[in-house]
């Protein structure tokens, strides 16, 4: 590996590091917007970052891809149904960190990659290889624990999971700039949050308007907070290999586990634990899957270059 190549993956893996991170730690943030309600604070999410996108987007100059893409029908449709998707997303999140189910939100995001691969079978008729059935099967095991284990389908899990699947596959289907999806997505979204936020301070309850202290500046800050660790992910997605991305991925909701049981001490019984763990297992069954494939393609690739190296002379 040349010295430019390791120094590129080095800030690959450091933008990365943060984008997790930061998005781990959310179980913190989100609380400190109430008494703001989930939906309000969803609102003010999308508007707000809109309103940073798009102020990056000016001092980038970055409105060459505009026009061609109000003539793409296809791809604009594409962008409603992610639009639709990760504000489905957002507002499950809020609500469950807002509601003291923490959690859960991290087990829709533990497995996330379950879904992601069920997708890549179903829709885009992928094959699996043994390793990544059996994690299937015991990711499948371990939701059927859970469900008993809260006496029901933990659907704020299944839809996080669900919804960031959905929104990973139009994504990759749209094949668009991170900024710039972010961007349209939000657009297309901003008029009804507009419209609620314009509601609630007409009703005299919007806490953008009326709240006291630091909660309307925070509520502007959920721009920054949502745009800033997606472009972090975009700047490592183009650095580091895709192997690593699914590694790093696993560094969110591990944290936010941890603060819900840790900080916000949330009820961790015995049944509950043994289902954390069925994933936990399929997780590092699909870990160590993906690294071991991924060394394989690059051995096969450096031995396919010694071979052409070979002819050539």
């Amino acid at each position: 590996m040349s010295e430019q190549t390791s120094g590129q993956h080095r800030k690959g893996l450091i933008y990365g590091t943060a984008a997790y991170l930061a998005w781990g730690l959310f179980p913190l943030y989100f609380p400190l917007l109430e008494p703001a309600t989930p939906l309000e604070i969803l609102a003010n999410r999308i508007v707000w970052t809109l309103v940073f996108v798009a102020a990056v987007l000016v001092v980038r100059r970055q409105w060459g891809w505009v026009r061609p893409l109000l003539r793409d029908r296809r791809r604009l449709l594409l962008l409603t149904g992610a639009a639709l998707t990760i504000a489905a997303n957002w507002g499950t999140y809020i609500y469950g960190v807002n509601s003291d189910q923490v959690v859960e939100t991290s087990l829709g995001y533990f497995i996330n990659p379950l879904v992601s691969i069920m997708f890549g079978v179903l829709l885009l008729h992928e094959r699996l290889r043994k390793l990544q059935w059996v994690a299937v099967g015991i990711g499948a095991l371990a939701v059927a624990v859970l469900t008993i284990d809260y006496g029901r389908l933990p659907w704020i899990a299944v839809i996080l999971a669900f919804s960031f699947g959905t929104y990973g596959l139009l994504k990759k289907t749209i094949d668009m700039g991170a900024l710039e999806s972010l961007s349209v997505e939000t657009a297309i979204l901003a008029l009804p949050a507009l419209g609620y936020l314009v509601f609630l301070t007409s009703a005299g309850t919007s806490a953008l308007t009326t709240g006291s202290g630091a909660l309307p500046l925070l509520l502007v800050s959920t721009g920054i907070m949502t745009a800033l660790p997606l472009l972090c992910f975009g700047a490592a997605a183009t650095r580091i290999p895709l192997s690593w991305i699914g590694l790093l991925q696993y560094i969110a909701p591990v944290i936010q586990f941890l603060i819900g049981v840790v900080v916000y001490r949330e009820a961790m019984p015995a049944s509950r634990w043994l289902g954390f763990t069925l994933v936990w297992i399929a997780l590092t069954m699909l870990a160590i899957e993906s690294v071991a494939v991924a060394r394989r393609n690059r051995r096969d690739a450096q031995d396919e270059l010694a071979v052409e190296a070979a002819e050539a002379h």
